[in-house]
């Protein structure tokens, strides 16, 4: 299967373009159900050099639904890869859940469709299977037989189309603490919700989590670059949680110690639009990446500093055909309608010296225009030393 020990390796922020483009040649690319192998023995354990610490796999997916409303029979398992049952949390965020009309944007939030979208993940992630494969029952209890498979979701919030949802197994939610939710609208007139971001904070034991979905500024012309990290600033600036009475928690989101980023932050490719598809087709990633706008905030330090990214292994995630493997520009389009090029819109990023991110890839699940991007992590939490916060997760 390649060099494990290459396999771990990160993009760091202010790596020059042609490093990134080293690193992503060496990048071995693998299934999420093959990352579930690679199992690090001190997953819930007391490690041997004393440190009061515990491992937890995070599982982290962005999915711009472009307006697209599933349908009541949808199966999410692959996507969310539950057949392997080896994540303990699950952090996903979507954009455009719903058309980004006025209706919309200035009326109030439909939330049947949130709902429905949490019914599916929840169906998903609960489902209990014999030992044959068939299917046995939906779980949505929390009996202590089922506990220890059965997951929660620990808090979603919508704004306009942007949705995150947060899930975790049960017997991980009496260590979790200190919930708090903050959204920042940046689209219409700067504040309102059809761009921006819905972030979530929470504490694992001793260790604090932001998680923050993201929609920023679209558009391919010159300068539109410059919109986005407005907007990437402005999310970063006004984001605040309450504090925590007597326990000092952190208000910011780079105050945290571990945070994820994901979302449409929609940087393009700074290419003629005829090159970029010339370059698409023959798949000459290192060529596109190399122009990417992400990449190039990332090595010019302007935005984004302490974050990092994985190797971009994957096709471009936009703009495809719904329900089709290819890109749009090979269909007629609608008079008047922009023939958009490939990008990679969809993102992960990720700051924490104690997350270590063990895949990131795009799904095949065709819904909308864009391909969702899911990633997985180990995430190392401090706990108390009194054992009390050990809960089930001792041997």
């Amino acid at each position: 299967m390649g060099d494990n020990r290459k396999f771990g390796q990160i993009i760091l922020p202010r790596m020059v373009t042609s490093k990134i483009l080293h690193h992503q040649e060496l990048c071995v690319h693998r299934s999420m159900s093959e990352v579930s192998g690679v199992v690090d023995e001190t997953l819930g354990k007391r490690p041997l050099d004393g440190q009061e610490t515990l491992k937890y796999r995070v599982f982290a997916s962005t999915w711009n639904l472009g307006g697209k409303v599933p349908s009541d029979d949808l199966n999410l398992e692959d996507w969310l890869d539950t057949r392997a049952n080896s994540y303990d949390i699950y952090v996903l965020g979507f954009q455009e859940i719903v058309p980004l009309n006025a209706i919309n944007v200035l009326g109030p939030s439909k939330r049947c469709v949130s709902t429905k979208w949490n019914s599916l993940i929840g169906k998903a992630l609960n489902q209990k299977k014999t030992q044959d494969g068939a299917e046995l029952h939906h779980t949505t209890t929390n009996s202590s037989a089922s506990q220890q498979g059965c997951f929660r979701c620990i808090r979603s919030k919508q704004m306009v189309g942007i949705f995150a949802s947060i899930w975790v197994r049960s017997n991980l939610r009496p260590y979790i603490h200190h919930l708090d939710v903050s959204c920042v609208g940046s689209g219409i007139m700067g504040y309102l919700g059809n761009k921006g971001s819905v972030s979530v904070r929470f504490m694992l034991h001793e260790t604090s989590f932001c998680i923050v979905c993201c929609h920023l500024a679209s558009g391919g012309k010159q300068g539109d670059v410059l919109l986005r990290n407005f907007d990437a600033a402005d999310i970063l600036a006004r984001t605040k949680f309450h504090g925590g009475g007597n326990k000092k928690l952190p208000k910011k989101i780079l105050d945290h110690d571990q945070v994820l980023l994901l979302g449409d932050l929609n940087y393009r490719i700074s290419l003629e639009e005829t090159e970029t598809r010339l370059l698409v087709k023959a798949k000459n990633w290192s060529t596109l990446l190399e122009n990417d706008q992400l990449v190039s905030e990332f090595s010019t330090g302007r935005l984004f500093e302490g974050f990092q990214e994985g190797p971009v292994t994957f096709s471009p995630t936009y703009k495809y055909q719904p329900n089709s493997d290819q890109y749009y520009w090979c269909f007629e389009a609608a008079r008047g309608e922009k023939k958009r090029a490939p990008a990679w819109c969809d993102r992960i990023l990720w700051r924490g010296k104690d997350l270590k991110q063990i895949q990131y890839e795009t799904c095949d699940y065709k819904l909308s225009d864009h391909r969702p991007v899911r990633a997985g992590f180990f995430a190392e939490c401090k706990i108390r030393g009194d054992g009390e916060s050990l809960g089930g997760f001792m041997p």
